[in-house]
């Protein structure tokens, strides 16, 4: 099974926003560790006896029972999974966030401990029937291993977005430009001068 690489996911997330104005609103993405929050994975797994591991695979927000946080919509984690007996075993290794408030967002990337749980608390998720695998649009829960705090990022395009908007000091995004003569009435080609009557 291939799949797309995480910096592939990660500049596919992070250009949605880059053509939007943004403008870091928040310091830091912080969670305490036991934090339980909802995902699902971004792509299709399946675990046999051929394929019992799988690297860098992607994780985003879904609602769940159980928890007890959430992250921010646009959230990208990164993860390995793993067949272990009856069950999966999924942890995380870092994530990319972006916090939006209108038209302000502070995007965060970093460190993200936290370790896949079912819904009866056992570490992993249980292999159904003897079908072990997992599909988007099935959530579970992640809880944290750690606490995380991740501070947000400086954001180019922000501050590129934010200048424009302050253009002229009247917030114009693109202002107008001075006076220029008309390109149709040049030295050559002067405008016509009314005749008097």
């Amino acid at each position: 099974m291939s799949f797309k690489s995480s910096p592939f996911w990660l500049t596919a997330l992070l250009g949605t926003f880059f053509v939007s104005p943004l403008h870091a609103e928040e310091s830091a993405l912080e969670l305490p560790s036991g934090a339980k929050v909802g995902v699902e994975v971004v792509e299709a797994l399946k675990f046999d006896s051929s394929e019992k591991r799988y690297s860098d695979i992607l994780l985003h927000p879904k609602q769940a029972s159980g928890t007890t946080h959430s992250l921010p919509e646009y959230c990208l984690l990164v993860a390995n999974a793993q067949l272990n007996g009856d069950r999966v075993r999924i942890t995380t290794q870092d994530a990319t966030c972006i916090e939006a408030h209108d038209s302000e967002s502070a995007i965060y990337s970093g460190t993200f401990s936290a370790s896949a749980y079912a819904e009866d608390g056992q570490y992993g998720l249980a292999c159904d029937d003897g079908s072990c695998s997992l599909t988007p649009g099935q959530p579970f829960v992640l809880a944290l291993d750690q606490s995380v705090r991740i501070d947000a990022q400086d954001n180019p395009s922000a501050d590129i977005n934010a200048i424009r908007r302050q253009a002229n000091g009247e917030g114009v995004g693109n202002p107008i430009p001075g006076e220029r003569p008309d390109p149709d009435q040049s030295v050559e080609n002067p405008a016509p001068i009314e005749q008097p009557e």
